[in-house]
Formats: structure tokens, sequence, C-alpha cells
């Protein structure tokens, strides 16, 4: 399943709304509106860090000054959206079931070892 996108900046769990984009062979980084699917070299930021960002010195900042909006879903939120539904309304494996198929009985991402292994 897809993640969706957020801010960013450390530990800011806000929906981004712009793009910022360093240009260094011109030393400007540019700050516009959020684009369509993740680059590797760009960075998504949520509105309050769009607007409070200072380029390093020596550079120029480009900032797009209209107003920031959540961008308008594409088909692939809507396949996400659809595959997270299936997801959740699959039925839970029986007990039984999980116990036959761990004989050591593992749950999850741990497992027991018995003490004469």
């Amino acid at each position: 399943m897809r993640t969706p996108r957020r801010c960013s900046r450390n530990g800011c769990p806000r929906q981004p709304v712009a793009t910022l984009t360093y240009v260094y062979a011109e030393s400007t980084a540019v700050v516009g509106p959020l684009a369509a699917f993740a680059e590797p070299h760009s960075y998504d930021l949520c509105e309050s860090h769009a607007r409070g960002l200072t380029a390093p010195r020596g550079w120029d900042l480009v900032r797009h000054e209209g107003e920031y909006g959540p961008p308008p879903p594409t088909n692939d939120d809507l396949v996400a959206l659809a595959e997270a539904v299936r997801e959740a309304a699959r039925p839970a494996p029986h007990r039984e079931e999980t116990d036959q198929q761990h004989p050591l009985g593992r749950r999850g991402h741990l497992r027991v070892i018995p003490p004469d292994a």
C-alpha cells in the first residue's frame, strides 16, 4: 500500500502543499506549488515550513506568493484508498490456522524458541 506524502521536515506530520527544489548551478532555492510526484532531489513542505523557509547565505530564494492548497486527488490516490479499504475488510485468520502455520508459536516479528534448541 502506498503511504501518503508528508512534509519533509523532521518530525512534521502535516500534509505537504509546496515543493522545495535547489538549483545549485544558480545558487537558488525555489519554493512552488506541490509537484504531482515526489522527486528524489526535491522536498515536500507543509504551508508553515514553505512560508518560513530561508535560503542559505548568498543564495536567492524564489517563492510562490499565491495560496497553497492540497493538490486535487489523482487516480493513484483513489486506487490507494480502495486498496486500504479492501485490506481492512479482509477477515482476520483464525487462531488455529495461525498456530498451525507457525509451530514454534511465532507472532508478528517475534518468535518463541524452545529452551532445548
